[in-house]
């Protein structure tokens, strides 16, 4: 890896994660070390990623993105559909 390309996250499960969330302040995984998925318990330290953080105004629904992937992050958009199957 050169000094510009920047870390790959490793994926932490090939489907979103569907969570009924309460407003609040959350901080969403972006290397897919964390234990906690699909939130950040520290893991990322020495990766060179940092977690993302989420302001949820109303209570919803929120597809969480899980493989890393996303277009849209931290929600899903699919794209862990079209991860090749040896990616993990």
């Amino acid at each position: 890896m050169s000094e510009n390309t920047p870390p790959e996250p490793k994926i932490a499960a090939k489907a979103s994660k569907v969570l009924e969330m309460e407003p609040g302040s959350y901080w969403w995984c972006a290397c897919g070390h964390s234990q906690n998925q699909p939130f950040c318990d520290g893991s990322h330290k020495g990766t060179g990623m940092v977690p993302l953080k989420v302001e949820i105004t109303e209570k919803k629904k929120v597809a969480w993105c899980q493989c890393k992937h996303s277009k849209k992050k931290p929600f899903c958009d699919g794209s862990h559909r079209s991860l090749d199957s040896s990616e993990s």
